[in-house]
């Protein structure tokens, strides 16, 4: 298994953030290497799907997700292919007038990608400082959008 975790600060409070966060399907405006995300089925709540799909290392990797968790400044997802199972937990809170989300992604890899361990490290590891970056941009100009 490979964990990635990233704790972005964003000037926007917690609820706005949670409330956008837990709307996968803007994962579109804040994850760096999303493409497309289109809700499947659900309202966003527990069992609600999406399918994901991104740019990794070169390639078009699609993935279903499916929430297994929700809370007001929770939400846990599920992703997966033939290949790669991403568990995602994002947590916001509250950080004087703004806020804190802490991402964190579990990757468990199937198949050849497993005997890739160092090089997937190193690429997820590269991919999540962009979407950290990323995410702080849009997330900030949530403020501005109120």
């Amino acid at each position: 298994m490979i964990t990635i975790e990233r704790t972005v600060s964003t000037t926007t409070d917690a609820e706005t953030v949670s409330t956008y966060l837990a709307d996968f399907t803007n994962a579109e405006e804040w994850d760096s290497g999303t493409k497309s995300c289109a809700l499947i089925s659900g309202d966003g709540g527990v069992g609600t799907r999406y399918r994901n799909v991104s740019t990794f290392a070169g390639r078009t990797v699609e993935l279903v997700y499916e929430v297994i968790d929700r809370t007001d400044d929770r939400l846990v997802i599920e992703g997966s292919n033939r290949t790669t199972t991403s568990r995602d937990t994002i947590t916001t809170v509250a950080a004087g007038g703004g806020s804190d989300v802490i991402y964190r992604a579990d990757f468990t890899l199937q198949g050849p990608a497993r005997f890739l361990g160092l090089v997937m490290r190193i690429l997820l590891n590269r991919l999540a400082n962009r979407t950290a970056a990323q995410m702080k941009t849009v997330l900030d100009s949530l403020t501005a959008r109120s």
